[in-house]
């Protein structure tokens, strides 16, 4: 676990671990979004001064992206791991069996990349774009694994890799809208369940 010293106001030392700190700015964006998470709001949550977190993290925007990265690789781990299922099916199993463990955890509902995606003042466009191109390199992975799922015989001929990508997501997406919502877990299982059920193939 990394800790970091920096030199607060009148020379005095301010020790804090960087990895707890970033835990909680993350819970921070994940539940307010980028525009909507204040300095205020993340420096209380981090238990650290406006100083300290430039100092260890940038800028909100630097912070953001580090928060983001921390957000794919301990709460999306199971995107990585779906992809090498080895069927379509159990690909769509894994994606949709993870996003639904995520929203029934004790994290923050809803989606990082769905709240900091949405309509955003000009100061945040960037952010936007960083979310977006994430999203496009996802998009293109499960896109890769489902046109050689077809091409192994995995689907129908009839069905197109491109658009199941896209319901696929949209699915996922409304499980982490649902869920932030408050829609019951139980419901939220319904929707998985009917999608496995209605998925092309074996």
């Amino acid at each position: 676990m990394e800790t970091e010293i920096l030199t607060a106001h009148r020379g005095r030392p301010r020790e804090f671990c960087v990895d707890n700190a970033l835990a909680a700015a993350l819970r921070v964006f994940w539940t307010k979004g980028y525009e909507g998470a204040s300095l205020t709001d993340l420096t209380e949550a981090m238990g650290i001064t406006r100083p300290s977190l430039y100092a260890a993290f940038g800028n909100k925007e630097s912070l953001f992206r580090k928060a983001l990265d921390l957000y794919e690789r301990d709460k999306l781990a199971y995107v990585g791991a779906a992809l090498e299922a080895p069927t379509a099916r159990g690909v769509a199993e894994r994606m949709l069996g993870g996003a639904l463990d995520l929203q029934l955890g004790s994290d923050p509902k809803g989606c990082l990349g769905v709240i900091s995606s949405g309509p955003c003042g000009s100061e945040a466009q960037s952010i936007k774009a960083e979310v977006t191109a994430r999203q496009a390199s996802s998009h293109a992975a499960l896109l890769r694994r489902f046109e050689q799922a077809k091409a192994d015989g995995d689907f129908p001929e009839h069905i197109d890799p491109e658009g199941l990508v896209r319901y696929l997501t949209a699915v996922g997406q409304g499980l982490c809208i649902q869920a932030g919502s408050g829609v019951a877990p139980e419901e939220l299982r319904r929707i998985v369940d009917t999608t496995l059920e209605l998925w092309p193939g074996r």
